[in-house]
């Protein structure tokens, strides 16, 4: 392997350069994971990512960027990679390398807090060379995420809401103050980790995060839909998102039905249908022609059984693989 330059995210100045790498390795991976500036900015600048220690770049004895790796370590317990190797030095031990880095990483952080932890990473269930360099890594699958899609210029069932039950957005919501800003916040992530704490691989919500992810130049208040019981109970939320640029680079109108959920406790009575359909009407309105989601191939509430009711299909598979450290 020629010789590489390992060295720490910088900030601001690896931006233009880290936007132009992940376009490159788009336009060959065809992943649909266009990025911007501005989105590579925001997730750089969770609250829970250690800038100095949780991204790394790889540079050629040119300085060119070649590799890219990025952690997202919950709760101690375990982290997330993200890796991409330019397209001209694949293959040439570049992906091993990002890999170690991501197992010393969460090895330190195991030592320093004291726990066992795991490493996770993903990737499409077409990506075979993916496949072969994860497996040959020690990494097993764990979990399989389907893809999904629905037209938005077929018509849409109405929503219809079980009795007592309201349809707020944040839009709509209005606050005297901080005071009930923050109630709002709390009580979004009460009910966020009520309606997920019996998921796989579940991670709790905090305020700041939700802060930053509402902080996003793509977070529209009228996307965000909550449904309130008659005391004012938060009982589902579904959060969508529309992506212009991606649209724009794609010709797509598509919007995104990012968070969908129902808390325990008011399941089976149809709001998850409710919200979902409401959402899908919001992103119909605003002139999106396409809808897209996750979803857990595994999902405990039924939620596949639901999104293929309403007309949505699978598009491909996604599978998380994971190696204890």
């Amino acid at each position: 392997m020629k010789t590489l330059v390992t060295r720490s995210y910088q900030g601001e100045n690896d931006l233009e350069a880290m936007a132009e790498f992940f376009q490159v390795c788009e336009m060959v991976d065809r992943l649909d994971e266009w990025v911007s500036v501005s989105d590579l900015r925001q997730a750089f600048n969770a609250p829970d990512v250690d800038r100095e220690r949780d991204i790394s770049l790889w540079e050629n004895a040119d300085g060119k960027l070649i590799g890219f790796g990025k952690l997202s370590i919950q709760e101690a317990v375990d982290g997330y990679l993200s890796f991409k190797v330019h397209p001209t030095v694949r293959g040439e031990g570049i992906e091993q390398e990002i890999i170690r880095w991501g197992e010393a990483r969460m090895k330190d952080f195991a030592r320093d807090r004291g726990v066992s932890v795991k490493l996770r990473a993903a990737t499409r269930d077409d990506k075979t060379e993916c496949i072969a360099l994860l497996e040959s890594c020690g990494f097993t699958p764990k979990r399989h995420f389907f893809n999904m899609e629905r037209s938005l210029t077929d018509p849409l069932p109405k929503p219809e809401f079980p009795i007592g039950f309201t349809l707020q957005c944040h839009s709509s919501a209005q606050f005297s103050g901080k005071q009930e800003q923050q109630h709002f916040l709390e009580a979004w992530v009460e009910m966020y980790n009520q309606t997920f704490i019996d998921h796989w691989n579940f991670h709790e919500l905090t305020v700041e995060k939700l802060e930053h992810k509402m902080s996003y130049p793509k977070y529209r208040q009228d996307l965000d839909l909550v449904a309130l019981t008659a005391d004012g109970t938060f009982a589902a939320f579904c959060l969508c998102f529309i992506h212009p640029e991606d649209n724009q680079r794609k010709g797509t109108r598509e919007g995104r039905i990012a968070d969908l959920g129902t808390r325990r406790g008011f399941r089976e009575r149809g709001l998850g249908k409710a919200m979902l359909l409401s959402g899908m009407e919001r992103l119909q309105t605003v002139g999106m022609d396409k809808a897209i989601l996750g979803v857990d191939a595994e999902n405990p509430s039924g939620a596949n059984r639901l999104y293929e009711s309403v007309g949505f299909r699978k598009i491909h598979a996604k599978i998380i693989y994971g190696k204890e450290l």
